[in-house]
């Protein structure tokens, strides 16, 4: 995934629930796009209901965001082609992460942390890419509150060959900041981007992907 590439930042914005915001996100050079496919978000998306999702395929990279999913909707959503990537933002295992590996699906791994514990358990999933996050139990992610970076330095410094996406509390006035302390190879916004829930400010947006775009 060129989303991946640690030769610089890019910008996943989260929790698009608009096919027009959609369109405009990947027309703004957005890297990539987090559907919530959880029933409990306030962001969330019904996949049956919102097809054009499959119509963004090779404008932008789309991630379907799931929180402990014990159907096999994910596999089914990029089975059709309505997704690219799987990012597990739930209570999943090693073993269910591995599921997807061996299916040959990208699939994230969502940790939220609050001491050195959480990262020794985020280097363990054997993800593509790990995804750290403020600790929210039960409302996984989404909360706009930030967390101690210096744990996702540690991470970084911890397991150099991991993929790390930083999230939690990123807005514009400190994109820059969390790029030059933590080296993420993304930034994850949903809040920080926002109207309100759901609904892109794309002011916002401009100004985070210009702090992406300094850093690259």
């Amino acid at each position: 995934m060129d989303f991946l590439d640690n030769k610089g930042t890019s910008l996943k914005i989260c929790g698009v629930t608009v096919r027009s915001e959609a369109e405009r996100l990947a027309a703004m050079g957005v890297h990539a796009l987090g559907f919530n496919f959880w029933p409990g978000s306030k962001r969330y998306l019904d996949p049956r209901a919102n097809f054009w999702m499959k119509d963004l395929v090779g404008a932008i990279l789309r991630v379907g965001v799931f929180v402990n999913e014990e159907s096999d909707l994910p596999y089914r959503l990029y089975a059709e082609g309505m997704i690219d990537v799987v990012q597990l933002h739930g209570e999943e295992t090693p073993e269910c992460v591995g599921g997807f590996r061996k299916a040959g699906i990208p699939v994230i791994k969502a940790v939220g942390v609050k001491d050195y514990s959480d990262i020794e358990i985020a280097g363990s999933y054997g993800s593509d890419a790990v995804l750290l996050d403020a600790h929210a139990p039960k409302v996984f992610g989404g909360t706009g509150e930030t967390f101690d970076w210096g744990l996702a330095l540690a991470f970084n410094k911890r397991f150099p060959s991991i993929p790390m996406i930083l999230a939690g509390g990123i807005i514009p006035g400190n994109a820059e900041h969390a790029m030059v302390e933590v080296r993420p190879v993304a930034l994850d916004v949903a809040s920080g981007a926002e109207i309100s829930p759901g609904v892109k400010d794309f002011n916002k947006v401009t100004a985070l992907l210009e702090a992406c775009a300094a850093k690259r």
